[in-house]
């Protein structure tokens, strides 16, 4: 066999080899786009690509296999967190029957002429139980709040006169709380396409958080970029259980009162309209900011 032949045949085969390289990048390529689109779209396709070779083809059977058992668990959760919200809204209504009854008792009490050192315990217990009423409220909107359809619940709203808004409705509990807000809200009107009630909700459960911690100095901003901050003078915190300050019923035991459940609210519901939410604590100060 002459040298130009084998030349001839080694071509020939390299050819082919590009030939397979190119076909099997463009089948790779197709796979990409196509586990891309499936994992960021609700949709119960599987990965179909034209290819001949045996490995990219048990690569794909493979990754059905895995999509197929994500959907499984997918749907198992989200069955599993529908009864656990369902759970949870039974539990939070069964409790505001017995805790408005004990509330109606307790102001009947304080009615009546009682020694002082009884009546200081009726105080304790009278803000126990609101405690309580609020954590059942809380949890009671908690359950239905993820229920919501933001998407068609959307507006365009200002956030401006949501916040002052919301600000006036507190006013009576921070005079109450000897608390002076300092407000920086800027002039400019700033939108935002959202769902009125659930920005409400935040707001609210932040300046909550705020009348628990404030020492008088509280500072309340609003910038063009839409970020709301809340920075309140507060006693020193625990610096470990600040980490957990945003975690589903962690509290804040250096504090007054705990913080409840309300900045994990505040946090579900945020992300929930795809805003972003953080804390700071430097020189004894909490600041809280949320942007959309």
């Amino acid at each position: 066999m002459s040298i130009y032949l084998l030349f001839l045949i080694s071509l020939i085969f390299i050819f082919f080899l590009i030939l397979k390289i190119v076909f099997l990048k463009k089948s790779l390529q197709n796979l990409s786009k196509s586990l891309n689109y499936i994992l960021k779209t609700d949709t119960n396709n599987l990965i179909t690509i034209t290819s001949n070779d045996k490995t990219l083809t048990k690569i794909i059977s493979s990754l059905n296999t895995e999509l197929k058992t994500i959907r499984k668990l997918k749907l198992e959760y989200q069955n599993e967190s529908s009864e656990l919200k369902t759970s949870i809204t039974n539990i939070s209504h069964d409790l505001r029957t017995p805790l408005t009854a004990i509330k109606g008792y307790l102001e009947l009490i304080k009615t009546n002429n009682i020694p002082e050192k009884e009546r200081e315990y009726l105080k304790i217990i009278n803000n126990k139980t609101n405690d309580l009423i609020y954590l059942t409220e809380e949890l009671f909107f908690f359950s239905k709040s993820l229920d919501l359809d933001t998407k068609t619940n959307q507006e365009n709203i200002c956030l401006n006169t949501i916040l002052e808004d919301t600000i006036l409705e507190f006013y009576t509990l921070f005079k109450k709380n000897n608390i002076t807000p300092t407000l920086n809200i800027c002039s400019k009107k700033v939108y935002r396409l959202l769902n009125k009630n659930l920005l409400k909700r935040i707001l609210e459960n932040i300046l909550s958080n705020a009348l628990k911690y404030s020492m008088s100095a509280f500072y309340i901003t609003l910038t063009e970029d839409g970020s709301i901050i809340f920075k309140n003078k507060t006693s020193n915190l625990d610096s470990s259980n600040l980490k957990k300050i945003f975690n589903r019923y962690s509290t804040l035991t250096n504090a007054e009162k705990s913080t409840g459940i309300g900045l994990s609210i505040a946090k579900q519901l945020t992300e929930i309209m795809h805003g972003k939410i953080k804390y700071q604590y430097l020189h004894n100060y909490l600041t809280i900011t949320i942007k959309f």
